[in-house]
């Protein structure tokens, strides 16, 4: 079981990776049926392929000296979704449990880092980019469980679920793993407008967890920083409170919105200028921000360029 503090309780700013599976996919052709990677820690040419994508985000960190969370492949690994792949719910917590064991193994290696946490990855139950069925909390909480348990008792230091397409699926992660005592973090993602896919206010949808089951941050996650601005707009009665609470940001690169990106054959790398400009406006509105890392269509050339950029170094500045 984890017991290390979660890194969003620190003072450091942490770099996080980018979009891991569309660089596995467009970038090294790398066939990830379901969109999963997490087959890939049980081959050789596979764990080398992981190794050396965390490898990269390692240097970005070294090189601009803050912490780094190494975020398990497993944000298609869910007990429903690894079904769907072969998997029963045993074979599904061994993978999990393996990839743990290799992104430790690769802690190992970076002691000349500030700070490294392993972060325990989960996805939604449906798809990320559709809101889908209308779910209960606890129901959400149980189907999340096996996951978070096996994460949990691989040693991770927090879990984090990404790209949410609403509060009640976020309620029922933060149950789960308040269920097995390990740290939390939810994080959502938003449409062109702004709104979760399920067309909630990013806003409602924080309040919502705060008073029903609070996590321990919130992020946004697999939308461009212009969509993110929409959401950041209103709601803020109670003087922008809950934006004191969101603490990561893992932007897309594109500016196309989740259908156009779901029916492209080809990648969009976007506009990488744009996209530091864009992800700067929003730092300066979120003042707990401190995880920067990037989501489908990103890289490390994508990351590094943020974390060089005016949102990097402001970031740690203000460590």
């Amino acid at each position: 079981m984890a017991g290390t503090p979660p890194p969003w309780d620190d003072a450091a700013a942490w770099v996080t990776d980018g979009g891991l599976e569309t660089d596995l996919i467009f970038h090294h052709g790398v066939d990830l049926p379901g969109f999963a990677a997490f087959p890939l820690v049980d081959d050789e040419r596979g764990r080398e392929l992981l190794e050396h994508y965390y490898l990269g985000y390692a240097d970005v960190a070294r090189r601009v000296g803050a912490g780094l969370l190494l975020e398990t492949p497993t944000w298609r690994a869910g007990a429903e979704w690894a079904a769907r792949l072969g998997h029963d719910v045993h074979a599904a917590a061994g993978l999990n449990h393996r990839a743990v064991d290799l992104v430790h193994a690769l802690r190992g290696r970076l002691t000349d880092l500030l700070a490294v946490r392993v972060v325990g990855t989960i996805g939604p139950l449906g798809d990320g980019y559709v809101a889908g069925e209308r779910l209960d909390p606890d129901d959400a909480a149980s189907r999340h469980l096996p996951q978070v348990a096996a994460l949990a008792g691989a040693g991770v230091d927090a879990v984090t679920a990404y790209t949410l397409t609403g509060a009640a699926e976020a309620v029922g992660v933060v149950r789960a793993a308040r269920s097995v005592g390990v740290a939390v973090a939810v994080s959502f993602t938003v449409e062109t407008d702004g709104t979760l896919p399920d067309g909630t206010a990013l806003a409602d949808a924080v309040r919502r967890l705060e008073r029903e089951a609070p996590a321990d941050g919130y992020l946004v996650n697999c939308a461009h920083p212009d969509h993110v601005a929409r959401a950041l707009d209103g709601g803020d009665d109670d003087g922008g409170g809950w934006r004191h609470r969101v603490i990561g940001l893992r932007p897309n690169a594109s500016t196309l919105s989740h259908a156009e990106l779901d029916a492209a054959e080809t990648l969009d790398e976007g506009d990488l200028d744009l996209l530091v400009d864009r992800t700067e406006h929003l730092r300066q509105r979120l003042p707990a921000l401190r995880v920067l890392g990037g989501c489908c269509g990103t890289d490390v050339s994508h990351v590094a360029a943020l974390w060089a950029g005016p949102p990097g170094r402001a970031l740690l500045g203000a460590r």
